[in-house]
């Protein structure tokens, strides 16, 4: 074999590993912390809650909770059976290459990116709202929602292209200002034994609260604050032993967002009294400010400095989920650029090991599905918020649901693993309730975004073909098959 034989077969092989994310920068808590910064927990308290309570099935909302942490505990144990075998910042459209195939895991990846582009899109949003807002209140100074969300975008470039284990610092400071002041309200409550009626326990997770009212409604609001989920994978290749730390955090992640969630939104319900929370929730919301439903009762509690705390950690909430969907995002375009799906400069890292280019094109596409709402004059809560949020949670979960399916294939083809429970039973169930969840969403989803939603449920799909064809026509090197 000649020389330039050896140096023309190198060079086919060097891509794929020319491109490496850095290794070794993420612990179990660094990756808790991104998963918990896209969940964003006071934005799904105060954003959800009053939906779920004022609309679903009133004091019974907290169930909703517990439903669907169960639901994504048994999606979960078919996702670690496969991130065993697969570690790639591609995650969801790597695990369902695996089992479905190169051309419908591709397919997922764009409808992946779809989701995180769309559910930043959409907090963008209410930030800049909200920000603008409080600029207002305490300087004087009105500027349109749209200027501090453009302002954000280039903060969130900057922190992504500043490393991993800087936007882990910075998601952390934010998620435990947010948590603590959530957690040490719902235990005071819970020490001081509830509301004017108690804890009201069986009032809110018994069969016959659950199902009361409009169930659906909540439990496609406790889906969606699971959203972010998939970070545990996508740090798989910058995590420490990711075969150990990877399953760990996915656990952990499970437990600490259902159990949070969970019992937050009951000792909120306990705080107004079963009877009265349904009303309460229903008035905030016909006042347009429905985050004070979960506000006024924490306020109450610990006086008024936490009415003046809460909004500027709301803000901050949104900001980190902003910055952990961004991460997310770029990892993905990353991972189809050194697929050879998108172009292979999407590849570049910086100094810092970190996807600097990827990150341009994704603050890119945030600015391009956020202007023209600006430039309409829509309103950056009724309209961006509230239609690219359904949008997202949609996507999401046909992901899940494709990868559940891929999960169960891919172990009954290559009997890498044969524990029914990990590989089968669990995967199965998790599609089944993931598939009924769906269901519920498509049910309620004109209640979600207010309005006509054909066009939007169609593009979900529409991207997932079209993602599809693309990756039939582009044609990749033979040495970076899914594997």
């Amino acid at each position: 074999m000649d020389s330039q034989t050896v140096t023309r077969q190198e060079t086919v092989q060097d891509p794929p590993t020319a491109g490496k994310l850095k290794s070794n920068a993420l612990g179990v808590v660094g990756i808790l912390f991104f998963v918990l910064s896209a969940q964003a927990p006071l934005t799904g308290i105060a954003g959800a809650l009053p939906l779920s309570v004022g609309l679903g099935n009133g004091a019974g909302a907290p169930a909703g909770y517990a439903v669907a942490g169960a639901v994504i505990f048994l999606f979960s144990v078919g996702f670690v059976a496969m991130g065993r075998h697969v570690v790639d910042a591609g995650a969801f459209y790597t695990y369902i290459g695996k089992g479905l195939g190169r051309t419908t895991g591709t397919g997922s990846a764009g409808v992946a990116l779809f989701a995180y582009c769309t559910i930043q899109a959409a907090m963008y949003g209410l930030y800049g709202s909200l920000v603008s807002g409080l600029v207002a209140q305490y300087t004087g100074l009105h500027a349109p929602w749209w200027v501090w969300a453009v302002v954000t975008m280039l903060v969130v470039q900057v922190l992504g292209a500043a490393g991993i284990e800087m936007g882990a610092k910075v998601l952390a400071v934010f998620v435990l200002a947010e948590f603590s002041i959530l957690l040490a309200f719902a235990l005071v409550t819970l020490v001081k034994g509830g509301g004017p009626e108690g804890l009201g326990l069986a009032q809110s997770f018994s069969p016959k609260a659950a199902l009361q009212g409009a169930p659906g409604v909540a439990l496609m609001f406790a889906v969606a604050s699971m959203f972010g989920f998939e970070a545990t994978a996508i740090y798989g290749e910058e995590a420490r032993e990711p075969k150990k730390t990877v399953p760990r955090a996915t656990y952990l992640s499970v437990a600490v967002v259902t159990g949070f969630f969970a019992f937050t939104s009951w000792m909120l319900v306990s705080a107004y009294g079963a009877s009265h929370a349904t009303a309460a929730a229903g008035k905030a919301l016909a006042g347009g400010d429905g985050v004070a439903f979960v506000l006024k009762p924490v306020a109450d509690l610990f006086g008024g400095w936490a009415g003046d705390v809460l909004p500027v950690l709301l803000a901050t909430s949104l900001f980190a989920g902003i910055l952990a969907f961004h991460n997310s995002a770029n990892r993905y375009l990353f991972s189809l650029g050194r697929e050879g799906v998108l172009p292979r400069r999407l590849c570049a890292l910086n100094r810092r090991h970190s996807p600097w280019a990827a990150g341009t094109v994704q603050t890119a596409l945030a600015l391009l599905l956020v202007v023209p709402f600006a430039l309409l004059g829509k309103d950056p809560v009724l309209s961006l918020f509230s239609w690219f949020s359904g949008v997202a949670v949609l996507a999401m979960m046909l992901l899940y649901f494709l990868t559940s399916v891929s999960v169960i294939v891919f172990f009954r083809r290559e009997r890498l693993d044969t524990r029914p429970w990990n590989t089968l039973i669990a995967p199965l169930l998790g599609a089944l309730g993931i598939g009924s969840a769906i269901w519920v969403i498509l049910a309620n989803f004109t209640t979600l975004i207010g309005g006509s939603a054909a066009w939007l449920v169609a593009s979900v799909p529409a991207v997932l073909v079209l993602s599809a064809v693309a990756a039939r026509t582009v044609r990749t090197r033979p040495s970076k098959e899914i594997q």
